[in-house]
């Protein structure tokens, strides 16, 4: 099936170069000039990614894309007039895959896309079906369902994690009962979607607490080792 992209972005001049940079790849594209408009596409056709601006006029792309990751797994790449960390840290908390900062590089763009959409279509098909058992590893009374990207929490309701936060998890499910300094997690969970730095780590870590209820004043799972990083403490079983 031919990758089907949502582009959503009140620039029309922004809308019309992503439009046909995409459309030469062979992608079927679709364009949205405000949030609403993306919500109305969205509730009557499926799409494998959203391009979307945080700045947009009414509902804000911020907004969209923490609705858009509640009930889907669609790929979602932010556009942002900024170069600034904080855009970048709450748009990936929201469950953004990647940004963008303009001025847009195309080619650069088109990459990025491809990229996405082949691992959203690779977490598809793999997808554990009826008689496939889910990938499970059990930590204290949790469960983190990896095929899924969800967390069990211990009366089975299930929460799902943003990109950064099943990263980061799954660093200190692989790492229990070792310290990781905030290098360290840097290093296991940078890949070619989106680069950490100090200040998103401290920001995933209080995330995931929240996640796994684990007070911050007194943390049981994911404990500060101050000066030098993070230590998680529960033993994991397969």
């Amino acid at each position: 099936m031919t990758p089907r992209v949502l582009v959503v972005d009140d620039d029309p001049l922004i809308r019309d170069l992503l439009q046909a940079y995409l459309a030469r790849e062979g992608y079927d594209v679709r364009c949205a000039d405000t949030a609403e408009e993306a919500e109305r596409y969205l509730a009557s056709q499926s799409v494998d990614l959203v391009m979307l601006d945080i700045r947009l006029p009414g509902k804000d792309g911020l907004t969209l894309t923490r609705e858009l990751r509640v009930r889907s797994e669609v790929g979602i790449i932010l556009i942002t007039g900024r170069n600034d960390d904080i855009d970048r840290i709450v748009g990936l908390e929201c469950g953004a895959d990647d940004y963008v900062i303009k001025p847009l590089n195309p080619r650069e763009l088109v990459s990025r896309a491809k990229n996405l959409i082949r691992r959203v279509r690779h977490a598809q098909t793999t997808r554990p079906g009826a008689i496939a058992s889910p990938c499970l590893k059990q930590f204290a009374d949790w469960a983190l369902d990896s095929d899924r990207r969800r967390l069990i929490d211990p009366q089975g309701g299930e929460t799902l994690l943003t990109h950064g936060e099943f990263q980061l998890l799954s660093v200190f499910l692989r790492n229990s009962g070792h310290t990781l300094s905030r290098d360290q997690l840097m290093d296991q969970i940078r890949n070619r979607e989106w680069v950490p730095n100090d200040r998103s780590i401290d920001v995933l870590v209080g995330r995931l607490r929240r996640k796994l209820h684990d007070d911050p004043a007194e943390p049981q799972l994911i404990i500060t080792i101050h000066g030098t990083g993070y230590l998680f403490t529960a033993s994991v079983a397969a």
